[in-house]
């Protein structure tokens, strides 16, 4: 489980250096000419289900989607609530011994996260962004 912990936390700030790194008018930014939403809305789909994986992993199954950020614009909004959404699930895991279901959505949390890097990569490519340090160090940009 330590592991996974540590696999857990190194994606949430990962997800937390590529923010602080945009600037405000970026979270607004789309894939040109392709179905996309933008960088906001991604990081919303982030916030919001690492708030309702934690729920589920506390009530031992999927208790519905939800989102605490309202502002997909505000740099200062998505960074609050990436952070206290990581304080929260990793706060909630050093504590308590999680039993296979728990596990399974704990892993299954960890997915979705990674998965949005790579939606994300490909969203500072598009834009022609860049990305920081972190990011080079752990994934071929």
């Amino acid at each position: 489980m330590k592991i996974l912990i540590e696999h857990l936390n190194r994606a949430f700030n990962l997800t937390g250096d590529l923010v602080q790194s945009l600037s405000e008018t970026d979270f607004q930014l789309k894939l040109n000419d392709l179905p996309s939403n933008t960088i906001g809305e991604q990081l919303w789909c982030v916030i919001g289900a690492r708030e309702s994986y934690l729920k589920a992993i506390i009530n031992e199954g999927w208790s519905g989607f939800g989102c605490s950020l309202n502002n997909t614009t505000s740099r200062a909004e998505i960074l609050g609530c990436l952070q206290e959404s990581a304080d929260d699930c990793l706060r909630f895991l050093k504590s308590h011994e999680l039993n296979d279901t728990q596990t399974d959505l704990l892993i299954t949390l960890l997915e979705h996260e990674i998965q949005h890097h790579g939606q994300l990569i490909r969203y500072v490519y598009g834009n022609r962004l860049s990305f920081p340090r972190s990011w080079h160090e752990r994934y071929t940009v």
